[in-house]
């Protein structure tokens, strides 16, 4: 079994990529994805979306980190694939799943998928472009406004080349909205021999063992439910979870992340917090006492505090 760390924009950021790296057993990250116009990029910029390129493109505790590309030009792609194998990536995944409005307007993302011939166009680029000895995979959704080209986007992924494909159980259409469709991932199996993973609504041990179950899928890619729950991924290979105090711990040492701003760290830390709220119910305490503060300082003197006390059970809903 293979666990992931999905790539999230603006949420699995390096920061959050190495708090949850060092708290949990993945087999691999993906960096948040890097968009690709019709140039090649600075050096400079991806390293900007993968600073752990300066230290073997893995994170602190080790975790190789695959870097991600989006865009709809295959040479553009392919070189800056290549660019990147130059600059150390062990991997190079390619993003046919985004839903962001801005980015399928810009025919990036989710709106491909209504394209499998431009899909196999790319990954076969890309594919040439960097050493065999470098896997290029895919991660997409069921579909566009639906599901019917699923099986005609999976085969032109795997004759492309690629070495495993992630399936976001959902369309474009339906967002994040619940239920991720699992069921609809074994014809997908049954038509392409690559390696599926099941990614999408895997918040608890019960929904990484039912998605198994449904899709067929033994490797998952875990989102947002490792976000709110930092140790799922340890829980779902059947090992010990984490204490509300030791959480505690690694939020002040998020707070201690290098960022351009101090109020931009604020931000993220509430964004996280906020998530926590749903997988531990002594966050929304935390969370009561803290959404409303500006300075990094009132925050941390916040949690310092409750440390101080004596140690918390861990009470996960």
């Amino acid at each position: 079994m293979k666990l992931i760390l999905a790539p999230m924009e603006g949420l699995t950021d390096p920061p959050m990529r190495r708090l949850l790296t060092e708290v949990g057993s993945y087999d691999w990250c993906v960096s948040e994805f890097i968009r690709v116009t019709d140039q090649l990029l600075p050096a400079h910029v991806i390293h900007g979306y993968c600073p752990e390129l300066h230290q073997g493109c893995k994170t602190d505790s080790g975790t190789p980190v695959h870097i991600q590309f989006l865009g709809n030009d295959p040479i553009a792609l392919a070189d800056n694939a290549a660019f990147a194998v130059e600059l150390g990536a062990p991997a190079i995944d390619l993003n046919f799943g985004c839903p962001a409005k801005t980015v399928n307007r810009h025919r990036g993302g989710a709106v491909l998928l209504d394209e499998p011939e431009v899909i196999h166009e790319i990954i076969a680029a890309v594919r040439k472009a960097v050493p065999q000895h470098i896997p290029v995979s895919a991660k997409m959704r069921l579909g566009y406004l639906d599901d019917a080209r699923t099986l005609d986007n999976a085969r032109a992924i795997e004759s492309a080349g690629a070495a495993w494909l992630t399936i976001h159980a959902r369309t474009k259409t339906d967002g994040y909205k619940p239920p991720a469709y699992w069921e609809k991932l074994p014809p997908v199996r049954e038509a392409v021999s690559m390696p599926l993973i099941a990614n999408g609504e895997i918040w608890t041990v019960e929904d990484a063992a039912r998605c198994q179950e449904v899709s067929g899928c033994i490797d998952l890619m875990l989102g947002r439910g490792a976000v709110t729950r930092p140790d799922l991924v340890n829980r779902i290979r059947g090992q010990q979870g984490i204490d509300w105090t030791t959480l505690l711990k690694l939020q002040l040492d998020f707070l201690e992340s290098p960022t351009k701003t101090d109020a931009g760290l604020v931000g993220r830390y509430k964004q996280w917090l906020g998530m926590l709220t749903h997988g531990y119910v002594e966050a929304e305490e935390l969370w009561a006492k803290v959404k409303k503060a500006k300075q990094l300082d009132d925050i941390r003197t916040e949690i310092a505090s409750i440390l101080s006390t004596k140690p918390q059970i861990l009470n996960v809903t």
